[in-house]
C-alpha cells in the first residue's frame, strides 16, 4: 500500500505506528468528560510523540493553528498520560505537507528615507470641459439606456450650461432703427378679354367640328390654325390664320390661305407674304385659295433678284407694272383650272393680298399689291390709319379694247404700227403678227381692281395686313382696334403666342376666318 500525504515513508511513519501490533490500544478516558481535546490527545499519545514533532493544539472554534512553545505550555492542559507535556504530534490535517501554520507577527515598519530637496512642482491644470459633440445628421441617434445592459453608463453626461441671455441694449445702447414699411403691392395684371362688346360672340371660341376627309385626297386638308414669325433686318414678322368661329362650328374648312416664303439669302433676299381667301358659299374655296398662293409664290421666286433690286432703289414704277403682270398670270391660271374642273371662273377664284419685304436693313420700303377685299392697316403713335389704296367703284371703271383685238388704231398711230403689207406690230415686242378675229361682244371688266401701294416704314410703327374676316370688324367695331392698340401701344412685337391670342379677339357679329400679318418696325 501506497503512502499517503507528501512526507516520505520513514521508521515512524505514523501509520506504521497505529496499526503496530507493540503499540498500546487506548481505552476510555480517565475523565468523565469525553470533548475533542481529549479524543485529540488520545489520538496523539497513540501515535507515540517525539520531540522532533511540533505540537499544535486548537483552542475551541479558532480558526488559527497557532503554535505553542514546550516552555510556555502548561502541564495541566494535557489530559491523557503518557504525553509530554511539552510537546505532542500534529495531525495530519494540521500541516499538510509537513509544514505547520504559525502566525507570525507582522514586520516593523521600514524607516522613512531622508527628505530629497524640494522642487518646484507646476500647479495641475484643470482639463477641459467636454463638450458634447452634436451628432451629425446621418449618424443614428443614441440609444436609450437599458439598466440591464452591463456595458451601459448609468450616468448620463451632463446638459451643457445654458447660455446667458443676452440683452441687446448692453451691446448697442442706440435705440433699435425702426423697420422700413413694406413695399407696396404690385399691381395686379389686366386681365385680357378674349372679346370685345356689349355680349359674347353666338359660338364657341374653341374648335368643335372637323371638316370632312376623302381618303384618297387627304393632301387637301388645311389645318384649323397656322402661326408662323421671323426677323430680318429691321423688322419682326408675325403672321397667323384660324378657322371662323362660324366654320368650326359646322366642321368646314378655313377658306383662308397663308403663305410666307425667303427667296435668296443675305441683304438681297426677299421675304413674301400672301393671303387668299376662297370665294364664299362655294365647294373647294379652300382650294382656290391655296392655288392663289402658291402660284404668286412660284412668280415672284422666279424674278426675286430683279424684284428685290427694285425695292431697294425705289422704282415704284417698274414695281407696280412688273407685280401687276404677277397678278394676272395667277388669275389666269385660276380660271385654266376651273375650266379643268368644269366651273364657272367666278366659282373658282380668290381674293389675294400680298407684302414684300426686303432683308436688306437699310432698306425700310414696305409693298403692298393684290386683288380682292381685305385690309391694310397702320399703327403709328397709338392710333390706327386706314391705308387700303382708293380704287374707282365697278360701274365706273371703263375697260379700253385690248390691242390686236378688235380695235382699229387711228390717226398718228396707224402709220407706225402697220407694215407695208397691212400687219400690226405689237407695242412692246415688235412681233409681227397677223390682225386677229373680230370681237362682236365687249370685253367683261375684270372682277376687282389691281391694288398697289409702296411705304417708307418709321422705327416704332406696325403694319397690318389682314384678309376680309379681320379687316370687317376692324372698320366697323372701333373698341376691337383701341384693344389691339393697347395691347401693342409698348412697340415690342409680342410671341407668337401672345398674337394668335391677339388675333382670335373676338366680336359679336364676325364669325369669318381671320388672317393678320404684322410687321413691327425696329
Amino acid at each position: 500500500m501506497s503512502q499517503q500525504g507528501d512526507r516520505p515513508a520513514t521508521t515512524d511513519d505514523w501509520w506504521g505506528r497505529l496499526y503496530d501490533e507493540s503499540a498500546r490500544d487506548t481505552g476510555p478516558a480517565g475523565t468523565p468528560d469525553d470533548t475533542i481535546d481529549d479524543r485529540f490527545d488520545s489520538a496523539a499519545d497513540t501515535l507515540g510523540g517525539g520531540d522532533d514533532v511540533p505540537s499544535t493544539r486548537t483552542y475551541g472554534h479558532a480558526v488559527d493553528a497557532i503554535a505553542v512553545d514546550d516552555d510556555e505550555d502548561d502541564a495541566g492542559d494535557d489530559e491523557d498520560e503518557g504525553v509530554g507535556p511539552a510537546t505532542r504530534p500534529s495531525a495530519w490535517w494540521e500541516s499538510r505537507g509537513g509544514r505547520p501554520v504559525t502566525r507570525t507577527p507582522a514586520p516593523a515598519p521600514e524607516p522613512a528615507p531622508a527628505p530629497e530637496p524640494s522642487v518646484p512642482t507646476p500647479a495641475p491644470v484643470a482639463p477641459a470641459p467636454l463638450t458634447p459633440r452634436p451628432r451629425a445628421p446621418w449618424e443614428p441617434p443614441p440609444a436609450a439606456f437599458d439598466p440591464t445592459d452591463p456595458a451601459a453608463d448609468p450616468t448620463p453626461p451632463p446638459p451643457p450650461a445654458p447660455a446667458a441671455p443676452r440683452d441687446p441694449r448692453a451691446a448697442d445702447p442706440r435705440p433699435p432703427a425702426p423697420a422700413p414699411p413694406p413695399p407696396p403691392p404690385a399691381p395686379a395684371p389686366a386681365a385680357r378679354i378674349s372679346h370685345v362688346g356689349d355680349s359674347p360672340p353666338t359660338y364657341e371660341a374653341e374648335p368643335t367640328a372637323l371638316p370632312a376627309a376623302d381618303a384618297e385626297e387627304l393632301d387637301q386638308l388645311v389645318a384649323d390654325t397656322v402661326l408662323d414669325g421671323a426677323r430680318y433686318g429691321t423688322y419682326t414678322l408675325r403672321a397667323a390664320s384660324l378657322r371662323g368661329d362660324s366654320a368650326r362650328y359646322r366642321g368646314e374648312p378655313r377658306r383662308d390661305a397663308l403663305l410666307t416664303a425667303r427667296f435668296g439669302a443675305g441683304p438681297g433676299a426677299l421675304v413674301l407674304v400672301a393671303v387668299a381667301t376662297g370665294a364664299r358659299a362655294t365647294e373647294g374655296a379652300h382650294l382656290s385659295a391655296a392655288d392663289a398662293c402658291r402660284w404668286i409664290g412660284g412668280a415672284v421666286g422666279r424674278s426675286h433678284s430683279r424684284l428685290a433690286e427694285d425695292i431697294r432703289a425705289g422704282r415704284r414704277g417698274d414695281l407696280k407694272s412688273g407685280l401687276h403682270r404677277l397678278t394676272d398670270r395667277t388669275y389666269g391660271k385660276l380660271r385654266a383650272r376651273a375650266a379643268e374642273l368644269g366651273r364657272d371662273p367666278e366659282e373658282y377664284t380668290a381674293s389675294l393680298r400680298c407684302l414684300l419685304l426686303s432683308a436688306d436693313p437699310d432698306c425700310r420700303t414696305r409693298v403692298f399689291f393684290g386683288v380682292g377685299g381685305g385690309g391694310l392697316f397702320r399703327l403709328r403713335d397709338g392710333a390706327w390709319q386706314d391705308l387700303e389704296p382708293l380704287v374707282p367703284e365697278p360701274s365706273e371703271i371703263r375697260g379700253a379694247p385690248v390691242v390686236g383685238y378688235g380695235s382699229v388704231p387711228t390717226g398718228a398711230h396707224a402709220a407706225t404700227e402697220q407694215t407695208p403689207d397691212g400687219d400690226r406690230l405689237t407695242m412692246d415686242l415688235e412681233i409681227t403678227k397677223a390682225p386677229g378675229p373680230l370681237v362682236e361682244e365687249p370685253v367683261p371688266p375684270p372682277p376687282e381692281p389691281f391694288r398697289f401701294r409702296a411705304s417708307v416704314a418709321r422705327p416704332g410703327d406696325t403694319l397690318l395686313l389682314t384678309s376680309v374676316g379681320l379687316a370687317e370688324p376692324l372698320r366697323g367695331v372701333p373698341a376691337l382696334g383701341d384693344e389691339l392698340a393697347a395691347r401693342w401701344a409698348d412697340g415690342e412685337p409680342p410671341g407668337l403666342a401672345t398674337y394668335l391670342a391677339d388675333v382670335a379677339l373676338r366680336a359679336k357679329g364676325y364669325a369669318d376666318d381671320r388672317t393678320a400679318v404684322g410687321v413691327w418696325e425696329a
